[in-house]
């Protein structure tokens, strides 16, 4: 049976691990430029661990996925273009969502715990993460339109709520 957890900084090699198999199963998706050779830093990761925002799922005692996960407003939410947001309700995020390719299941777990967390769930993915779109929308979110990152670079936003 999956459940969600918080990460613990003693599972940081691990989760560090899942992170690099997805960048390379992103890559062997047509999606090379979303997380690139090093993305998210292990640094990162730690800040996400230490803030009680990094989750793992975990199932017969492994960690099948993680993610991070806060409620609360996202900065580079504040603009859409090119379409809405479903609601101005607050909520939730999602964000560095990587699972074990042979654990059936395990991201669509995360993604129904997150929502039902707050209610509300935002979400963005890059343009070429067809295997993500195709998650978002399985599960029942809509597109909303474009979100603009810090760094320019454009992302597909999404919303569930309940």
């Amino acid at each position: 049976m999956m459940k969600i957890q918080k990460s613990r900084i003693e599972q940081l090699n691990e989760i560090m691990a899942l992170y690099s198999g997805a960048r390379i199963f992103m890559k062997q998706h047509g999606n090379p430029d979303q997380w690139g050779e090093h993305y998210p830093e292990e640094s990162m990761i730690r800040m996400d661990i230490e803030a009680g925002n990094s989750y793992v799922c975990i199932e017969n005692e492994q960690i099948q996925a993680v993610f991070f996960y806060k409620m609360g407003q996202d900065f580079s939410y504040k603009k859409i273009y090119d379409g809405k947001w479903r609601n101005e309700s607050p909520y939730g995020v999602v964000h560095r969502l990587a699972s074990k390719t042979t654990q059936k299941g395990c991201a669509s777990f995360c993604l129904s715990w997150a929502l039902e967390q707050c209610g509300n769930l935002k979400i963005d993915t890059h343009r070429d993460n067809k295997v993500m779109q195709n998650l978002l929308k399985k599960n029942g979110f809509s597109y909303c339109g474009i979100i603009c990152l810090n760094d320019g670079s454009e992302r597909l936003a999404y919303q569930k709520s309940m």
